[in-house]
């Protein structure tokens, strides 16, 4: 009886040890995973296959109190990955079923934007206004290619400011409007724009005296007062974007306005990057541009804006090709109508996205040429090695019948000896 008892015990015990050790192995580890720099939640669970809500709200859970800022992931984090449907994991900690509501309402939040980003991808961008929100397709000209847009400061740096009146003008203010009417325009032919600097409630103004406010963000994240935070804040939002975008035309423009003294009227000036051919052929075809609209519109004025370049923190540490532009002096009556009247503000946009049209199409027409002597060079060169091939088989050929005819020779005169 002791010995039955004995045996069914050692049974039970090697059954359960088997069971564990199989299911060590249907069982799938815990992936996890580093975000890429600049990278967001939703381009992160698509590198790793992983897309839809469901993923989303498992990730967020799973990983909770391991993010930053409105949910910005950490370099140094290895976050946990939501198993793949059909997957069974086991949890260090079960995922409650019920979400608090403060995990729903980050999960809502993040929806949002994935919607808001959506929108604009398809002709609708409510950081326009609601004037402006729908866009309209005028061609795509542009299609396929990346724009990276900057205004200058904003935040708690209102930039240069002149006075008009009693009326204060903040370069924020008017360097944003111009860079949402220039967005706009590059969004109506066809391009991806990714607006860095952001104000949810402004939108395009047509009025002369823009309301002046610190609300501005870097693509939601609150803009440093310290200057070189600020500074790194949007190159790096720029270069991880630049990283996830596709194609080869990538382009930033950071858009500013200057301040000089009350009697110096100035033209639009434009910097490139330090020893970057592709950053000062688009700066200089932006000059070019603006001389010969100036040469159209306004007849004998002249234009004295040049091309040339400065070394500043964000062409140094921006990764693509970009060109930074001061728009005129804020300080002198002159230049500031060129900057109050939307009119002029449209005007200045519209030249803007005119430069970066003829900077696309040379830049694609050398791609194709690029790409036609590349085809030609290979083609010339897979004939030349055809060509050497079909000699040495010609010289293969020709010692051949040397040695056969030889051979022949020989034994003619062996039978002839015979």
């Amino acid at each position: 009886m002791r010995n039955a008892q004995t045996m069914r015990f050692y049974l039970k015990t090697i059954y359960i040890l088997l069971g564990l050790f199989l299911f060590s192995f249907t069982t799938p580890a815990q992936e996890r995973a580093t975000a890429q720099n600049g990278e967001g939640i939703d381009h992160f669970l698509q590198r790793h296959n992983r897309k839809g809500r469901e993923y989303k709200k498992a990730f967020l859970q799973l990983n909770k109190n391991k993010f930053g800022k409105d949910n910005s992931l950490l370099l140094d984090v290895k976050y946990k990955l939501p198993p793949l449907k059909g997957d069974t994991v086991e949890e260090e900690k079960p995922i409650n079923k019920k979400m608090s509501p403060q995990l729903l309402s980050e999960v809502k939040e993040e929806e949002e934007k994935d919607i808001k980003y959506e929108k604009s991808r398809k002709g609708f961008e409510p950081l326009f206004g609601k004037a402006y929100a729908r866009v309209q397709p005028s061609s795509q000209i542009l299609r396929g290619a990346c724009f990276y847009l900057v205004s200058g400061h904003g935040g708690p740096d209102p930039g240069a400011i002149g006075y008009l009146g009693n009326n204060e003008l903040h370069e924020d203010e008017y360097a944003y409007d111009i860079m949402l009417r220039l967005a706009r325009n590059l969004m109506s032919r066809g391009a991806i724009v990714h607006i860095i600097i952001q104000d949810a409630h402004d939108g395009i103004r047509d009025e002369q005296i823009l309301e002046n406010s610190k609300r501005e963000t870097c693509m939601g994240e609150a803009i440093p007062f310290n200057q070189v935070q600020r500074l790194e804040q949007r190159c790096t939002k720029i270069n991880g974007l630049n990283l996830r975008d596709p194609g080869s035309y990538h382009r930033a423009i950071f858009i500013h306005v200057d301040s000089r003294s009350e009697t110096e009227r100035t033209d639009v000036f434009f910097y490139h990057q330090d020893n970057n051919a592709k950053s000062q052929k688009l700066a200089e075809t932006m000059q070019n541009t603006f001389a010969q609209k100036y040469g159209a519109s306004q007849p004998g004025r002249g234009f004295t804006g040049t091309a040339s370049s400065r070394n500043l923190y964000v062409m140094r540490h921006s990764n693509p090709v970009s060109v930074f532009v001061e728009l005129g002096n804020l300080q002198n009556s002159e230049d500031q109508q060129r900057l109050i009247l939307s009119n002029n503000r449209q005007a200045l946009a519209n030249w803007l996205a005119e430069g970066f049209v003829i900077d696309h199409s040379q830049y694609a027409k050398q791609s194709k040429e690029k790409s036609t002597k590349s085809i030609k060079s290979s083609k010339k060169s897979t004939r030349k090695s055809e060509s050497k091939v079909t000699q040495s088989s010609k010289k293969q050929k020709k010692a051949s019948t040397k040695t056969t005819s030889k051979k022949k020779s020989a034994t003619n005169k062996e039978k002839q000896k015979k």
